[in-house]
């Protein structure tokens, strides 16, 4: 198997570890000789697979520390519960629907100071969109205003209650290509939240629509699918 192989199904087992609760978050992740002795694999692979943990957002590297495991936001719908790639896939399914529709709305009820609160967002996740400790809040954001901006408090309260971990979950599923650590794939997500805000701008409630499914239709199609690694 090759390392990039390998270094995926070390990724899938630490986030198998973090997500049951075996390693608590503040908890430090074991380092890189103890990982290379327990799975057999090279520094790299594991120095690979840490680089993919930090872009989920599960760990945080600290120089000379080591990786300690970031607290995993949740929201009141149960999403620790969403382990499964099935469950994944349904929770990107029920937001299509959900955030289409918001989409839709915002770009015929936003205020001005809604926008301007879309384009805060979109400016923070363009800035930080590849740094891995930050870009699922900066993410989370940016689709928590355009709900907001849909002028119905229930669109706004569902996807706050979501919370941070409805990024969150898609990205530890994301196929490696389409990690956020590549800077190509960053440039597509902003790219997408871009068009999503364009149509809301020019007040265009079909593309606002279109834009939402598409950039989260894009996110289903960018999973890992069973049985790849």
């Amino acid at each position: 198997m090759s390392g990039r192989g390998l270094a995926y199904e070390l990724v899938e087992e630490l986030k198998r570890r973090i997500l049951g609760g075996e390693i608590a978050p503040g908890e430090k992740l074991p380092g890189e000789s103890a990982l290379t002795e327990e799975f057999g694999v090279s520094r790299t692979v594991v120095r690979e697979a840490i680089s993919r943990l930090q872009a989920a957002g599960l760990v945080e590297t600290f120089q000379g520390r080591g990786s300690f495991v970031l607290e995993v936001p949740t929201g009141e719908f149960g999403l620790r519960e969403v382990r499964s790639h099935q469950d994944v896939l349904e929770l990107l399914d029920f937001r299509i629907g959900v955030e289409s529709e918001a989409a839709w709305l915002a770009a015929v009820r936003r205020t001005e100071r809604q926008l301007k609160a879309i384009e805060r967002a979109l400016n923070d996740f363009r800035r930080i969109g590849d740094d891995p400790s930050r870009s699922v809040e900066a993410d989370f954001a940016f689709h928590l205003k355009v709900a907001a901006a849909s002028g119905n408090r229930f669109y706004r309260e569902l996807i706050g209650s979501l919370g941070p971990m409805m990024i969150m979950l898609p990205r530890t599923r994301l196929d490696p290509a389409y990690e956020m650590s590549d800077a190509t794939h960053v440039t597509r997500v902003v790219y997408e939240h871009e068009n999503i805000y364009a149509a809301i701008a020019r007040s265009d409630p079909e593309a606002a629509r279109a834009a939402a499914r598409v950039h989260l239709a894009n996110t289903r199609h960018r999973l890992v699918m069973p049985g790849r690694g």
